[in-house]
């Protein structure tokens, strides 16, 4: 059976997901650094406290996003971040992801920030994102490079057929058929989307990825309610959560207290 406590020391958990705000040299940035620092860690003491077993960090305004690779400004400016968070909520499990698939980035401040984890797009096969096209898996890369950095232990969640893309350049690989590759090149986790931010995950296409690899754990990806959340934990073994614990449930607005809580008690029930 999938062990995903075996990576962040949590059963079945629910995963929130801190979009930070745009960093310097990105089109949106505005804030100095330390105002954007200061606000990341305050949404992840807020969202540890009303009861989110893990956290993850986002460059989510950052858009529009640059495709497999961030300049050390950013890799820089998250790793702040990532240490703020931290020190903000010291007991939670942390992920890293860093937009768009800049996945070796995103190692490389889990690492210094002691993250558990990393959301990785474009880990096997191709497809083509609002970016542009994605032509290069990078499975490959990205486990040398954990390798020579020491890092196995940090995993690895690999998005199969993910949001904001377009496949039908794999048009004739199923989800399936990417979640066995992504199984095969030795991802730590698998991560099913809806097709755009805030959209929910079909239940068809968890049961698919669970069914193709029983033996790793399988993430929602997005679009998690309080009221659809307990059918997505009858086939998932975590959830992430993002736009809906938002004010009007939209990624870019402050986090509200209330939607967030009803989450974490729908998520509750829904784990007994």
């Amino acid at each position: 059976m999938p062990d995903i406590a075996h990576h962040l020391g949590v059963d079945r958990p629910l995963i929130g997901m801190i979009h930070v705000r745009a960093l310097p040299g990105t089109p949106f940035a505005g804030a100095p650094l330390e105002e954007v620092i200061d606000k990341a860690a305050e949404e992840a003491e807020t969202l540890f406290d009303l009861g989110f077993d893990a956290l993850c960090i986002e460059n989510m305004h950052d858009r529009p996003y640059l495709p497999g690779e961030v300049g050390p400004e950013i890799v820089a400016a998250m790793t702040a971040v990532g240490v703020a968070v931290r020190s903000a909520a010291p007991s939670a499990p942390l992920g890293v992801q860093v937009l768009a698939g800049a996945n070796i980035a995103a190692l490389a401040v889990a690492l210094a920030v002691d993250a558990q984890f990393i959301r990785a797009e474009n880990f096997v096969f191709a497809h083509v994102a609002d970016e542009g096209l994605m032509p290069t898996a990078s499975a490959g890369a990205l486990l040398r490079e954990r390798r020579r950095l020491g890092a196995e232990h940090v995993a690895i969640f690999a998005d199969v057929k993910k949001k904001h893309s377009a496949h039908a350049i794999t048009s004739d690989v199923s989800l399936a058929q990417t979640a066995h590759g992504a199984e095969f090149f030795a991802a730590d986790g698998l991560i099913v989307t809806g097709s755009a931010t805030g959209a929910a995950t079909d239940a068809a296409d968890l049961i698919e990825a669970k069914q193709a690899c029983p033996e790793l754990p399988v993430l929602v990806g997005s679009g998690a309610t309080p009221e659809n959340i307990g059918a997505m934990y009858r086939h998932a073994d975590g959830v992430i959560v993002g736009s809906s614990m938002k004010f009007d449930g939209h990624w870019a607005n402050e986090i509200d207290p209330a939607r967030a809580a009803a989450i974490v008690e729908a998520a509750n029930s829904a784990r007994g």
